[in-house]
């Protein structure tokens, strides 16, 4: 029971990080292989502020977030003025610049070493220390980052992204400031992913760079390609199963080296077969970018 609920709260993080990378790739057509990296700020940044400030975990959050949108200007303001690949190169060297900071910045996130201590959820007098009140948890985080991108995607704003996703220089035409709302939506997408960061940190109580690398990033990626990009549901279908699916091989017995091995397969597996078959996704409307 205690396994099953420590796999709901996975869930739980990776469609907050799923939704947030589908607003901006999926709904805005920019794919990002950075988004481990503002993951990462998230959690760095909350389990600095609670463990060596003393901050309350709420605070943490917000921290993070905060620092996660700042530094996604430092990243969109020049990168988003590239096309296509181009774009995909500058968040490439983002993600790898930043874990470069993780990893050997030892003075303050401890290098290899990390931050252990981190402690658990405090939220106004109620102390989170249950696998099943972390699912709770969990569950109102993804709640709020799903309504988020629900409210922002199906108004008028939402409109303007599908149209720069479509054809910008149409978007362009009839008034639309492109770049203002990519770097708002990259911004938005940044901090969310920063809030996924700070409730694991805070759920493992412990954090390391080897959690906020690049194939993390790719994981999210494949979440959104599986489940659908430029969907609702999508995301949250895709790391459902991302998550779920691979778990299972825990109970065929195999080694664990042979598993997580096993593991990778799978995701490649499924990648290559949704790229062949079902391009748009179990649920999507649009193939990643389009």
């Amino acid at each position: 029971m205690e396994y099953a609920l420590h796999i709901l709260v996975f869930v739980g993080i990776y469609i907050i990080l799923a939704a947030s990378l589908d607003l901006l790739a999926g709904h805005t057509g920019l794919l990002s292989i950075a988004h481990a990296a503002f993951y990462g700020l998230g959690a760095y940044t909350s389990a600095l502020l609670t463990v060596k400030a003393g901050a309350p975990f709420l605070l943490g959050v917000l921290g993070g977030m905060f620092v996660a949108a700042l530094l996604s200007l430092l990243v969109s303001l020049p990168s988003l003025r590239l096309i296509d690949d181009y774009f995909v190169i500058a968040t490439f060297a983002f993600q790898m610049i930043l874990f470069s900071i993780f990893n050997n910045w030892n003075e303050l996130t401890g290098g290899p070493t990390g931050i252990p201590g981190i402690p658990e959820p405090s939220v106004i007098g109620w102390e989170v220390t249950s696998h099943l009140e972390f699912v709770v948890l969990a569950g109102v985080f993804a709640i709020l980052a799903f309504l988020v991108v629900w409210r922002l995607t199906t108004g008028p704003f939402g409109r303007a992204l599908h149209a720069i996703r479509e054809d910008e220089v149409l978007a362009k035409s009839i008034g639309k400031n492109a770049l203002r709302f990519k770097i708002t939506v990259f911004a938005i997408s940044s901090a969310l992913a920063a809030s996924a960061g700070s409730l694991y940190a805070h759920y493992i109580t412990y954090i390391d760079p080897t959690s906020f690398t690049v194939m993390e990033s790719i994981l999210v990626i494949s979440m959104v390609i599986i489940g659908g990009a430029g969907s609702l549901w999508g995301p949250l279908l895709g790391a459902f199963v991302l998550v779920t699916l691979p778990e299972t091989l825990r109970f065929i017995g195999l080694p664990s080296a042979v598993a997580a091995n096993l593991r990778q397969i799978i995701y490649g597996s499924l990648l290559v077969v949704m790229m062949m078959v079902r391009p748009q996704g179990l649920v999507g409307r649009y193939a990643l970018g389009r």
